[in-house]
């Protein structure tokens, strides 16, 4: 406790300047260490503020060095999405473009050809005359024949007079029973022959009739293989036989395909198949499966199948090679990856996926090889990460860091 000096008052009881003096000294004295500290403590604040900011911003600089470092260490890899296949695949097969009616025409008869009325490319109806053999041979046994009939006839006609007068005579008795019987057997003998002979000129009439060629239905000469003077040979005979005409119906037309065993199921009739030509680069040209063969060819692993297009204006040509699309309906649902993502191990095919920011080894099944794409039947799903252009060294449980790629064709 400090000690207190009362000073002199005045008369009033007011002390003078004088006796003031010391008790204000005494109290600015007290308050001067209280300021010092005061400062010291504010100075003291300051600088560990100052150093905790820096230790801080070092731990914090440490923490993040050593989290790029880590992030440094670990293997870049970029890495794409499965794409999944449409409901519908297209596939693309060649075609064998031919006429709905197809026919090479024949002789019937053998001779020399005297004159023919029609060349290739020209358009016949049915019936149309187009070609004439002359057959001298063929005219003379028709002749013959003629005259064999009428022999017959006549004989024929005796007989029956013949038979009966026998008959008439028998009734009197004035001839034998036998003699009627050889009457009556040489009239059945003659008309046999007559029958005979009948069919002996209607036989050589045909042949005379197949002198003349007649267009067998409406269409195009495609092939002329004949000219006057030729020898012609009949179609049914053994030698050597050489067809006078190609005749085709062009109005529609047939295009034969062999589709590959796996897309078989997928092939119904009625089912709509898109053509495409190279001489209409531009167009598409759209038929219908009308028929399949129902069965698998043995030595090709094909299905046959009959796609009709109508072609009323004779713009498409038979014999044409065509690139048929057919949207075959798929089995299972497969997605595409870049063919840049295989690995190919001795275990099987495998793909790289990145889980948790960890590869994982994958087995797939692979399906169609597009080129660039390969279809994977099984083992993936539409979220998974795979990674493209896979080190070879690459393991399961391998951390990674992704980069997301672009590939050529992805929409921007």
């Amino acid at each position: 406790m400090g000690s207190y000096y009362m000073l002199p008052q005045t008369e009033d009881g007011r002390q003078t300047d004088e006796q003031a003096l010391p008790l204000n000294i005494a109290e600015q004295t007290g308050k001067r260490p209280r300021k010092h500290w005061l400062v010291l403590l504010i100075a003291l604040i300051v600088v560990s503020a100052l150093l905790i900011s820096g230790i801080w911003s070092r731990v914090k600089a440490r923490a993040a060095l050593n989290t790029e470092t880590a992030q440094a260490a670990l293997a870049a890899v970029s890495v794409v999405s499965p794409k999944r296949t449409t409901p519908a695949d297209e596939v693309i097969l060649p075609g064998n473009v031919q006429p709905y009616i197809s026919s090479p025409i024949y002789a019937r008869t053998n001779g020399y050809l005297r004159k023919w009325y029609f060349d290739i490319g020209a358009r016949v109806k049915k019936g149309q005359l187009l070609a004439v053999i002359e057959t001298p041979e063929v005219d003379q046994q028709l002749q013959q024949a003629r005259s064999n009939l009428l022999t017959a006839q006549a004989n024929l006609e005796l007989a029956s007079v013949t038979k009966t007068r026998y008959q008439g005579l028998l009734k009197r008795n004035a001839v034998s029973q036998q003699d009627v019987d050889n009457a009556v057997g040489t009239y059945n003998a003659n008309k046999a022959i007559v029958e005979a002979d009948k069919a002996a000129v209607e036989q050589y009439s045909a042949l005379v009739s197949f002198e003349k060629v007649y267009a067998p239905f409406d269409g195009v000469i495609t092939a002329r293989n004949t000219d006057i003077g030729d020898l012609i040979n009949s179609g049914s005979s053994s030698n050597v036989k050489t067809d006078l005409f190609h005749i085709v119906q062009p109005g529609k037309l047939r295009v034969y395909v062999n589709v590959p065993e796996e897309y078989s199921q997928g092939i119904a009739t009625g089912m709509t198949a898109d053509l495409s030509l190279a001489e209409f680069p531009d167009r598409k040209i759209q038929g219908k499966v009308v028929r399949t063969a129902d069965a698998i060819n043995i030595t090709t692993r094909t299905l046959l199948i009959e796609v009709d297009v109508d072609n009323p204006a004779g713009t498409l040509l038979t014999g044409s090679y065509a690139e048929v699309h057919l949207a075959v309906p798929t089995q299972i649902s497969t997605f595409l990856i870049p063919v840049n993502t295989l690995l190919f191990r001795t275990e099987g095919l495998r793909v790289g996926v990145v889980k948790e920011g960890k590869v994982v080894l994958t087995a797939v099944t692979p399906g169609h090889d597009f080129g660039d794409q390969i279809e994977v039947v099984s083992g993936l799903k539409s979220d998974d990460q795979v990674i493209v252009n896979p080190p070879d060294s690459i393991v399961s449980g391998q951390e990674v860091q992704i980069v997301k790629a672009t590939l050529p064709g992805d929409a921007k």
